[in-house]
């Protein structure tokens, strides 16, 4: 080898040296979750997998390794991300879960940013039926047994109000509302898989039978029994709030459903959150309207409810408002640099 072709090709190795340093460099920038593995968790409902696994695909974009997400009760879930057993939950409700938030570590151990989803409603409805028959519009009409027992399903004279599975947040909300408004004596709070009372409930209303249920936006319930149409909010005499305290109720509208609009947001480990500010970044970002849970909710309630229906749901919506999507991706990984 003569020594011009030494000099060019020793330049040539510093030179694929160079690119080979560039390439990985831009890697690095484009895939800064490279190396990184990321536990997400989800409660027992399954209509939550889909607001989940829409963050999980902004994390996969980004080279996060994401494992499959597992179900745990909400309570069990701040304590598994504040412990670093589990990375993050896209289904944190600011004001049900601040209990579980508060009594997990707070933010010494947990870390949450912007808003993933707002505005959600929730409170007791009634069938409209008999809202209209018998002058309905305020739970604490159920006081008198006779109102109370046009609601009894099991034949025991009490009312049978399809509430809240043990665990869940808003269980304690209505335990509270059964003994502030002097409801104990004639209302029985209905527990267990929430999905399959609902079932029970549906089934009761098609019969032309009187329902009274507890439910919440974002979910499919609400696109079955139509608010305004099939079924009635019902308000409450005041306001009172699980934790003692002097919390308003009453929305914007002058209403009060006993609950306050309530907001959907991610909650991460801080101790990922402080390694990853690309995840931070992309956590605060995302933002999904009510009105896409609930479309997608009532698909599954029509049987499209499998994991491979969910996955083809999210990667549908990704398409559908993919320059929104790019656009979290972009600025995550901006973040990261």
């Amino acid at each position: 080898m003569t020594k011009l072709t030494t000099r060019l090709f020793a330049r040539g190795l510093l030179a694929l040296a160079f690119a080979t340093t560039a390439l990985a460099a831009l890697a690095a920038d484009d895939l800064p979750g490279q190396g990184v593995t990321v536990r997400p968790l989800k409660s027992s409902l399954a209509e939550e997998a889909f607001q989940t696994l829409l963050v999980m695909r902004g994390l996969e974009k980004l080279g996060y390794t994401v494992e499959p997400m597992r179900d745990l009760e909400p309570a069990t879930e701040h304590l598994a991300i504040a412990n670093g057993d589990a990375t993050f939950m896209a289904h944190h409700w600011s004001l049900l879960h601040a209990d579980f938030y508060r009594n997990s570590g707070g933010d010494a151990k947990l870390w949450r940013e912007g808003v993933y989803s707002e505005g959600a409603v929730q409170g007791y409805l009634i069938d409209r039926k008999t809202a209209e028959q018998y002058g309905i519009t305020n739970i604490a009409q159920l006081r008198d047994p006779a109102i109370a027992r046009l609601f009894d399903a099991d034949g025991d004279g009490k009312a049978d109000l399809t509430g809240c599975n043990p665990g869940w947040g808003c269980e304690l909300a209505i335990e509270n509302h059964l003994t502030a408004y002097h409801l104990r004596d004639t209302v029985t709070h209905k527990q267990g898989s929430y999905a399959a009372l609902m079932a029970d409930t549906i089934a009761r209303f098609k019969q032309d039978k009187p329902v009274l249920y507890y439910t919440w936006t974002p979910y499919w319930v609400s696109a079955v029994l139509r608010p305004g149409a099939d079924v009635v909010w019902l308000q409450v005499p005041f306001s009172s709030s699980q934790d003692g305290g002097n919390v308003d109720t009453q929305l914007p509208n002058g209403r009060n459903y006993g609950f306050l609009a309530n907001e959907e947001r991610i909650v991460a480990n801080r101790a990922f959150i402080e390694k990853n500010p690309a995840a931070a970044k992309l956590f605060e970002l995302m933002k999904l309207p009510i009105g896409d849970i609930n479309a997608q909710n009532l698909r599954m309630s029509q049987g499209a409810s499998s994991p491979q229906d969910v996955a083809r749901h999210a990667d549908g919506w990704i398409r559908a408002h993919q320059q929104l999507f790019d656009g979290w991706i972009a600025e995550a990984r901006a973040a990261a640099r």
